[in-house]
């Protein structure tokens, strides 16, 4: 019996190379936070689409941007922070 695949994949692409005005600095932590989970991991670029010169990019700003403390280091590292800026 033949299984036939439901949906095709759809085509990845690097949004940084299709869109040139988009900034990839870390002063952007809202464009930087669609390449990292939840958790904190930053995403592989086989999940995200970015090609490898912007991957290196991309992690090399996650990583300044963390150490400004604009993006979080792990999820627990999010929860102390929350709880301290509430006291």
């Amino acid at each position: 019996m033949l299984f036939k695949k439901k949906f095709a994949p759809r085509r990845k692409f690097c949004r940084f190379c299709a869109d040139k005005k988009l900034p990839l600095n870390y002063n952007r932590p809202d464009i930087l936070r669609d390449f990292i989970t939840d958790r904190g991991q930053i995403l592989a670029s086989r999940i995200t689409g970015a090609c490898a010169h912007h991957q290196r990019l991309l992690t090399r700003e996650i990583k300044r941007a963390r150490q400004m403390a604009l993006l979080i280091y792990t999820a627990t590292h999010d929860n102390v922070v929350k709880k301290k800026s509430m006291i």
